[in-house]
């Protein structure tokens, strides 16, 4: 393996220009991150006339146009997210999003949300394979292929696959709390809804013979955010799952984000990234085997015994999401908007230099925001940690955070040198 990854940003006139110090696209080793796309025509720079259906067509149109621009097809996608402001609108969004993925399937995650930017219906982000990599001046596995999985042991969807591996990692259709035998939502409620949600992702991990604790990062969605302590207390009953996760303490990355609604109107639902140890044919034996997870913690941060800092796996680093939380006092900081935006970030820089790296090696940045128009305010502070613009970003308004802050932040983070196989 190699530790010469180049972190590549790119932007086509194909698609909107962004609204945004951004990237449309940013690959790094085998993956592309995309920003999320809203349904603006790109010739006008405006929404697209109509309703949830033509911006949801948009929306795909954009995507579809940054996947050309680097020449890939919607096929290399591997994981879609869906953010709609009105749950009712996903049925005629999935009319769409059956004449965009014909054959195939991506893993798919939909959530409605307090508000989207520019007063949008639907946003789309996606995950694209990158199977030539980034590595400069040298050959790649340019044919890598994807692995998807399907186990009757979990919820079945005919819009999704529930687990697609590329390289080193498999990423996850969220889990509702459905039981598989009766396709529906269990009885009970957040604490039961909590527990089968999770247990579709364990069933979908047995079925392709991954442990739980392979596991590098978690979202949560929640329908009504003060469910928070009732979800945790089923959550630590689940996590460290193995003796040895027990041992060193052991516990993924994660995020938890406030939904407005959910499919089914659930009152969770559950995602989850899980690292590939064995990568995906035909890498050779010595880059595929025995990687290993790296959970890492920093006091200058802050801390939760319900979730590592920053967990790293092969190539990626997967950070929580960080509050605007001053770690010296534990207190949130004074201000508004631009001094929370600064604190996250300085949170995470603090992070990404506990593990030897720096704010230039951020792929994607995700910012979930109390109050969508303070956006102009966030992107004053945040082109002071990124004045180049590269990392690709999703946006989106929630309707609530913890400790009634204005908003949060978490990003991935690419990891040149690997983690090292077991020796």
């Amino acid at each position: 393996m190699t530790n010469y990854n180049a972190v590549l940003g790119r932007n086509t006139e194909d698609a909107p220009k962004n609204i945004g110090p951004y990237s449309q696209s940013v690959a790094y080793s085998h993956y592309n991150n995309f920003s999320a796309q809203l349904p603006i025509d790109p010739k006008t720079g405006e929404l697209v006339v109509g309703g949830v259906k033509e911006q949801a067509e948009q929306c795909f149109k954009n995507i579809k146009a940054v996947v050309n621009s680097i020449d890939h097809i919607m096929n290399d996608i591997v994981k879609v997210t869906i953010y709609v402001k009105n749950i009712k609108d996903v049925d005629a969004i999935d009319e769409v999003y059956k004449t965009v993925f014909t054959n195939y399937l991506p893993t798919r995650t939909v959530v409605a949300v307090a508000a989207l930017p520019m007063d949008a219906l639907v946003q789309v982000d996606a995950l694209l394979s990158y199977g030539e990599g980034t590595i400069p001046n040298a050959p790649q596995s340019g044919d890598l292929i994807k692995l998807t999985n399907n186990t009757s042991n979990a919820p079945m969807s005919a819009l999704s696959t529930q687990a697609v591996a590329f390289s080193h990692y498999n990423n996850l259709s969220t889990q509702l709390p459905i039981d598989p035998k009766s396709g529906r939502l269990v009885t009970g409620g957040v604490k039961e809804q909590a527990a089968q949600a999770l247990k579709n992702i364990k069933a979908i991990l047995e079925s392709i013979d991954v442990p739980f604790d392979d596991i590098v990062k978690i979202n949560i969605f929640l329908k009504n955010f003060s469910d928070i302590d009732a979800v945790n207390e089923v959550y630590t009953t689940f996590f460290p799952d193995s003796a040895i996760a027990r041992a060193v303490a052991y516990v993924p990355a994660r995020t938890v984000i406030a939904a407005t609604a959910l499919p089914m109107d659930a009152l969770v639902q559950i995602e989850a990234v899980v690292s590939h140890g064995d990568g995906t044919p035909p890498q050779l034996v010595e880059d595929r085997h025995g990687l290993i997870i790296e959970a890492n913690n920093t006091k200058n941060a802050p801390t939760s015994p319900l979730s590592s800092q920053t967990v790293a796996f092969s190539h990626y680093n997967h950070l929580s999401a960080q509050l605007p939380i001053d770690s010296k006092t534990g207190e949130m900081v004074v201000g508004g908007v631009k001094e929370q935006v600064a604190q996250c970030l300085k949170n995470i820089k603090e992070i990404i230099e506990s593990v030897d790296h720096k704010m230039a090696d951020v792929v994607k940045v995700n910012v979930f925001l109390k109050n969508i128009t303070d956006i102009d305010a966030v992107n004053e502070a945040y082109t002071t940690f990124f004045p180049e613009g590269t990392p690709a970003r999703t946006v989106i308004g929630v309707s609530a955070l913890p400790g009634d802050a204005l908003v949060q932040i978490d990003a991935v983070v690419s990891n040149a040198e690997g983690t090292p196989p077991v020796a």
